[in-house]
């Protein structure tokens, strides 16, 4: 039966709960809606998630809402293409974001950046970690990128990268500033695409610029300024959304101290678990999806050619079935008997996607999240400090949910070792 009622403004009252109380009422997996006015089937499950990520079922070209392409993603970016193209262009992204040294060298840079602005906090009667984590997160992608930041103009880049992030999914004052944010930084990357490419900007042979703004797509053209462009904040913009999870680390640690002690003596296959733990416990992106390009069917629904197909992945990662006690904050969940990080079946854990980034639409930056808020956690865990009364609570109804008080520290004081 087909839904009388477009569920947009639904979706967006709702937030991440929407799609999971769809399927709640309904009793299944499988829920027919209307979305901006287009039939629209929601799916959760590993068996659903590999019929979403099959571009003979489902294409991401054309599907994205315009509104995520003016803030979060950018015109032209990788997330829109299909086919050949789309493997070109992802290609570079996974070679830049999947090498484990490279993946090191940028953790490396992220970590100095932690470690000088930590004795700056102590001076600070009150911070806001967010706003902090934000910046030190800028500094060490953009060093590690070679996109040229000055301490001056340091937090004005952290502002606007963080408004890309969180105004793409609301249509509130939030997202016309994120407009206004990218419109600005495409225009000001491209000069330095260009510069780069006439040879007046030298840059690290390797750097994520260098590369990028090197590239030939499919055809062995060279990719217009502006979607280079594009393409450097998608390096950039997703490592500095990092910081809402440090955010969720440190309320994870605020409600559960217990975790402290394992990560404060360094013990990284439980920091790495942790951080695993806090791309699923906490709200990220509700759902992915595209456009079925013919006739399918699926778990007995038809999906007409199309139609909205969407993955519940809030949804999906509070399965119980694939997760056990799933609103329980247990980073042991994905630890072995040896203490060791167990293999994780890429279909299952989802807070960024689904399958191999290597072949698919799954963020190849996910290697880079894990090991920097890894990292981060155990900074997080030796810092000594205070939480006082504040608003902590994290809204589901907001897309991008966050803290609500991005996490004030006081009385920040210097770990005694760092690792």
């Amino acid at each position: 039966m087909r839904p009388r009622l477009d569920e947009s403004l639904t979706m967006l009252a709702k937030g991440y709960a929407w799609l999971p109380d769809r399927r709640r009422r309904t009793g299944r997996d499988t829920v027919r809606t209307r979305l901006m006015l287009r039939p629209a089937l929601g799916l959760e499950g590993p068996a659903a998630a590999r019929f979403v990520y099959d571009e003979s079922n489902v294409r991401r070209g054309g599907a994205l809402p315009k509104p995520v392409l003016s803030t979060l993603f950018g015109h032209g970016a990788v997330h829109t293409l299909d086919g050949e193209a789309h493997r070109v262009r992802k290609a570079m992204f996974v070679d830049l974001l999947t090498d484990p040294e490279r993946v090191w060298q940028l953790v490396g840079r992220v970590t100095a950046a932690w470690d000088v602005a930590v004795p700056r906090w102590a001076r600070q009667d009150r911070v806001v970690l967010f706003d902090e984590v934000a910046r030190v997160l800028t500094r060490g992608v953009c060093d590690w990128a070679a996109v040229p930041v000055s301490d001056d103009g340091l937090p004005a880049l952290a502002r606007d990268l963080t408004t890309l992030v969180d105004g793409f999914a609301t249509g509130a004052p939030r997202h016309w500033r994120a407009r206004r944010v990218r419109q600005r930084r495409e225009a000001w990357l491209s000069g330095i695409v260009e510069e780069v490419r006439a040879g007046t900007r030298a840059v690290p042979a390797g750097s994520v610029l260098a590369v990028v703004a090197r590239h030939r797509d499919s055809h062995g053209e060279l990719l217009e300024p502006r979607v280079a462009a594009v393409e450097v904040l998608n390096v950039v913009r997703p490592t500095v959304a990092i910081t809402w999870f440090v955010a969720y680390a440190a309320h994870a640690l605020h409600r559960w101290p217990g975790h402290r002690a394992r990560l404060r003596a360094g013990d990284r296959p439980f920091a790495v678990a942790f951080a695993h733990e806090v791309r699923r416990f906490y709200p990220f992106a509700p759902f992915i999806g595209g456009r079925s390009p013919r006739e399918v069917a699926w778990d007995g629904e038809r999906v007409p050619a199309g139609s909205m197909v969407l993955l519940d992945l809030w949804g999906q990662c509070h399965d119980a079935n694939l997760f056990p006690e799933p609103f329980a904050f247990r980073p042991e969940r994905f630890l072995d008997a040896t203490g060791d990080v167990r293999p994780i079946d890429p279909w299952e854990l989802v807070p960024q996607g689904a399958g191999d980034p290597r072949t698919g639409h799954r963020c190849p930056g996910e290697d880079v999240v894990v090991a920097v808020l890894a990292a981060l956690s155990i900074r997080l865990a030796r810092l000594e400090y205070t939480v006082p009364e504040q608003d902590l609570s994290i809204s589901l109804r907001r897309i991008p949910a966050r803290p609500a008080s991005g996490v004030v520290l006081t009385g920040v004081r210097l770990p005694d070792r760092t690792g």
